[in-house]
């Protein structure tokens, strides 16, 4: 339990997650460094990608700064290499019973997907209290986001799906949001070119309207 309080502290004290595809894991320690020269203390490593876990273990091993999860397990087997390649977060882009308990059983803090009041519910229900709203803008961007908050205040969301630097400050001023998910200031092309530079530069961007809603 102190080790989700703490991990789920953290992100709400970097404000947004990037949502990254690794198709080469030998872009993970260039694109660590880059996230961390911007300000931005974690990453969500999608489990999209064969090279995910490699990846991740890079991360966890050579930059353990930064605070590294696993994004889009879907399956059991995709939840025990996360764990192997040594995840601090778990991140579902839905609901699974089976996803959820195998988190809980490790220990590891778990944001799961949700897009609906009863899902929000059926989460209390079984303890878990962050979720991840997905896909946000899809779903009624800050509007919607602010009608679950109401008949569940002890809830904390990481909204997902379609947001960009132009909605970030938006979201932030929700009370209930710990943390803004993203794929934007880490662009596939980007990574592609090892063009490390324009993710410092957008991550730096999107950290500065963090700061600015934040703490003014």
């Amino acid at each position: 339990m102190t080790k989700a309080v703490d991990v789920i502290s953290r992100l709400r004290g970097i404000g947004i997650v990037p949502v990254v595809e690794i198709a080469d894991a030998t872009a993970a320690i260039p694109l660590a460094d880059a996230l961390l020269e911007a300000g931005v203390g974690t990453i969500e490593i999608t489990f999209r990608s064969p090279a995910a876990a490699e990846a991740l273990a890079a991360i966890r091993s050579e930059r353990p700064d930064l605070l590294a999860g696993a994004g889009t397990i879907r399956w059991p087997d995709q939840l025990r290499s996360a764990l192997d390649a040594g995840a601090q977060y778990i991140v579902t882009p839905g609901w699974s019973d089976r996803i959820v308990a195998g988190a809980q059983a490790a220990h590891i803090p778990i944001v799961p997907g949700i897009a609906t009041s009863s899902e929000v519910q059926h989460a209390l229900e079984v303890g878990v209290t962050t979720l991840k709203l997905y896909p946000a803008e899809l779903l009624g961007g800050v509007g919607y986001l602010k009608a679950l908050t109401g008949p569940f205040p002890e809830v904390a969301f990481m909204p997902s799906g379609g947001i960009d630097a132009s909605l970030l400050a938006g979201y932030l001023k929700v009370p209930a949001v710990i943390a803004v998910g993203g794929s934007w200031f880490v662009k596939k092309e980007w990574l592609a070119a090892g063009d490390f530079a324009s993710v410092a530069r957008s991550a730096a961007e999107a950290a500065a309207i963090v700061r600015q809603v934040r703490t003014g």
